[in-house]
């Protein structure tokens, strides 16, 4: 058997070096080193050995493989997804600790177990009796569920090649460690060749393959960034461990929508899906308080009501703070700009902190204008309608434009009970709301004002 050499590759600019260093001399980067797997040297014959029974062969000579889905009864995961675990696929769910990655895998294995399917679970992090423990409090089917505690990737390999399990979950990837490697589980080496081991057995086997892994503090996946490069699916569990609602994410999907999102909370029986997240999301509100408008974002397929929260006090530093979570911090600042040179506010005195209301992460334009209001009414302590909602994208002259799919997003509006909205004039072609919903169509921001005055 060939002996397999090691080098150390940077993670930054993917320099090599015969031995580890504190800094890469190419890109300056500390800490950048890892250690890496090199295969063994083959010889010019055994390489043309090899590549002289490789043909090609014609597409329209390969059978057509119609998509097989196996649905999870989950209809937020299936979501995100794209309809449901795609047979071979290799999915890599990732997220914050206590955010509910392994309680959420464990609830769909035990649901899949319960309709026939045989689950093998590949846990690294915690006991048996721990996962059976917990599979107890969130009602897991037994049957056909399967429990390996196992860290060796070759022991990993063999038990799933002699089980034949329709699904494999492994918790975690960071865990997993290779005979090959001298180095630690977790090692960016290690984690890359196990990544590259498993993908490859899930494609040879056809069988669906969840790995569950951790992000860092800066809220990346950790690891290298080949490991996403790997897997066909990338799943990101955003939310926070203070509040109760998480939102399941798709970064990266090659049998699906990569905008969607699956929305879930999380309860002391597992995680719970919220089929109707537009009324979780604003029921919580404060009709009362200035600050507040709600808008219609569009997440993937879905429409949803959001709530956002403004707060405009003056400052007591000599710069002004800028605070936004759940919304871009450069399009605050692009905002606020065209509220001072559009309508001749003045924020340089003011502290600005803009929220979104459940922890939602707010990426498309079409809730500018409800950002915009929300400021305005908070500087000015001004209450806005409470049966009002607000879409539309702002420009730097101050226009409010159009957004895709507003007949969508006045459906769900209506649906909840709004009977006013504020949308962009330019995207009203079309759109048949209901007798009980008045619609406002505007051009610019400066026409928002004198609709809010006919409305007190």
């Amino acid at each position: 058997m060939a002996k397999t050499r090691t080098t150390y590759i940077c993670q930054g600019c993917g320099a090599a070096s015969p031995r580890w260093m504190g800094k890469c001399p190419d890109c300056g980067a500390w800490n950048s080193y890892a250690e890496e797997l090199l295969p063994a040297k083959k010889s010019k014959t055994s390489r043309s050995a090899e590549t002289s029974t490789v043909r090609p062969v014609r597409l329209s000579d390969i059978p057509p493989d119609r998509e097989m889905r196996i649905p999870t009864t989950c209809s937020e995961f299936d979501r995100v997804l794209g309809g449901g675990i795609v047979p071979g696929g290799v999915t890599l769910v990732g997220g914050a600790p206590g955010m509910g990655k392994s309680t959420l895998m464990l609830q769909i294995c035990g649901t899949l177990a319960g309709k026939g399917k045989k689950i093998l679970y590949i846990s690294g992090e915690e006991s048996a009796a721990q996962i059976r423990m917990r599979a107890d409090r969130l009602g897991v089917s037994h049957d056909g569920f399967l429990l390996l505690c196992e860290t060796d990737l070759e022991a990993m390999t063999a038990a799933i090649r002699h089980e034949k399990p329709d699904i494999a979950v492994l918790d975690s990837i960071q865990t997993v460690f290779s005979g090959e490697f001298e180095s630690l589980p977790g090692n960016i080496g290690q984690v890359r060749y196990s990544g590259h081991i498993l993908t490859g057995l899930a494609k040879e086997t056809h069988m669906p393959l969840f790995l569950i892994g951790h992000v860092t503090k800066e809220g990346t996946l950790a690891g290298p960034r080949v490991l996403e490069h790997l897997v066909d699916c990338l799943l990101l569990f955003e939310g926070d461990d203070r509040h109760f609602y998480r939102l399941l994410r798709s970064v990266k999907n090659r049998f699906g929508s990569t905008q969607e999102i699956g929305i879930f909370e999380m309860t002391d029986r597992g995680m719970r899906e919220i089929p109707n997240p537009s009324e979780h999301l604003i029921s919580n509100r404060d009709q009362s308080a200035s600050g507040s408008c709600i808008t219609v974002s569009l997440e993937g397929t879905r429409a949803l009501l959001v709530e956002v929260q403004a707060l405009v006090t003056p400052t007591s530093y000599g710069v002004p703070q800028r605070t936004a979570t759940g919304f871009d911090h450069r399009r605050l600042s692009m905002l606020i700009a065209v509220l001072e040179k559009r309508l001749g506010l003045r924020f340089g005195n003011q502290d600005v902190f803009v929220n979104t209301a459940g922890g939602l992460r707010l990426n498309e334009p079409g809730v500018d204008l409800a950002v915009a209001l929300a400021m305005v009414s908070s500087l000015n302590d001004r209450v806005l309608p409470s049966d009002a909602a607000f879409v539309g994208e702002i420009g730097l002259s101050g226009e409010v434009r159009g957004v895709t799919r507003m007949a969508q997003r006045v459906s769900e509006a209506a649906r909840l009970g709004f009977r006013t909205l504020i949308l962009p004039e330019n995207g009203l072609k079309g759109i048949a709301a209901p007798e009980s919903v008045r619609i406002h169509g505007v051009r610019s921001i400066r026409n928002v004002m004198p609709i809010l005055d006919r409305m007190k």
